[in-house]
């Protein structure tokens, strides 16, 4: 498969959309979305999703026309219900509201339920901090469970993703983003397309042994993903489903509706004026210095700060282009093939 170029790759999945009958202006958000996160190196959350999501919008678990409709307004308390709608879409416009409250209270408490699938949940805090604000967010990831609990032998959890962002004067912001578990579920879904296995402790079988196997997580009978850190991770993924779930009124994974194609999302936002605190309007200055303190004294390592392996990404794919899995690429073929098909049939 060659390389497909970012602007290439924006047009043929707004098309891909439109054919669905995404309004346009949704199909532009989601098509981007989608692309930047392929360009910061996230395949998992990247182009390769389109034909899920599309066959999500045919079996009725993804709702293209559902748009942000708030349930609660207690001032610096926000809450939002998506009934499925594109999450991409349904967490920008949060987001929007958020920073407006945060603006004015100092502080924001955003609550989004039922989304359909948030996508990389680190857009909404580069969003938030190019608003100079921080955003600390909590997801939880209510299709089939599959991570373990902390010694468990049956999965409980989704990847449920934890984000912070920090905005950084006259610099890209510090954008900490990662699943609750040892690896994405998409990650094993990419490692299975191209024929490759998943890193070592990451996942189980069905019976509960070590495996490097991605077929484990994406093939009947399945096995499970371990959370990141024994139980630290576990424990954080719990935190992320009762305060991104529970909390907003979202559905948890106990609920599990989703019959397959559908992933839904649920997250609560702070979001926080940093020059309200105690650091006030100097605090940049220490955060800055931190910063650097922290890369010196590693002689010739490279010393990564959240947010910065993905900059490289997106420099590097920027000009080569983003690489699509054989696997994926014949869905998109079959999705235009049948099109086509619905075309010639009228």
């Amino acid at each position: 498969m060659p390389l497909l170029s970012h602007t290439f790759l924006r047009d043929y999945l707004s098309q891909h959309l439109l054919r669905v009958n995404v309004a346009p202006e949704v199909a532009s958000v989601v098509a981007n979305n989608l692309v930047e996160a392929s360009l910061k190196g996230h395949d998992s959350h990247g182009v390769t999703l389109l034909p899920r999501y599309i066959e999500a919008i045919r079996v009725g678990e993804l709702n293209p026309q559902a748009t942000l409709r708030l349930t609660r307004d207690e001032g610096a308390l926000l809450s939002f219900q998506g009934d499925r709608g594109f999450g991409q879409l349904l967490g920008r416009d949060a987001m929007v509201h958020g920073i407006e409250r945060a603006r004015q209270y100092g502080v924001a408490v955003v609550g989004l339920a039922q989304s359909h699938h948030l996508g990389r949940i680190g857009a909404f805090a580069e969003q938030i901090a190019d608003a100079g604000l921080i955003s600390i967010h909590f997801a939880n990831v209510a299709s089939r469970p599959v991570v373990l609990p902390f010694n468990g032998l049956s999965p409980r959890f989704g990847t449920n993703p934890f984000c912070v962002g920090i905005p950084v004067t006259d610099q890209p912001p510090l954008v900490l983003d990662f699943a609750t578990s040892m690896i994405a579920g998409n990650k094993a879904r990419i490692a299975w397309n191209e024929g490759r296995t998943i890193p070592p402790g990451c996942a189980v079988d069905n019976e509960g042994n070590p495996t490097e196997d991605p077929r484990w997580l994406v093939q009947q009978p399945f096995g499970s993903l371990l959370a990141f850190g024994g139980h630290k991770g576990a424990g954080l993924a719990l935190v992320c489903s009762l305060l991104g779930a529970a909390l907003t009124g979202g559905e948890s994974e106990r609920l599990k509706k989703s019959k397959g194609a559908g992933v839904v999302n649920s997250m609560l936002s702070l979001i926080i004026n940093p020059e309200l605190l105690g650091g006030g309007p100097e605090w940049q200055q220490e955060l800055i210095a931190q910063l650097q303190w922290t890369r010196e004294g590693h002689g010739d390592r490279d010393v990564l700060l959240p947010g910065e392996a993905e900059r490289r990404h997106q420099q590097q794919r920027l000009v080569d282009g983003i690489d699509v899995d054989e696997v994926s690429w014949r869905q998109f073929q079959a999705l235009e093939n049948a099109s086509r098909a619905e075309v010639s049939h009228f």
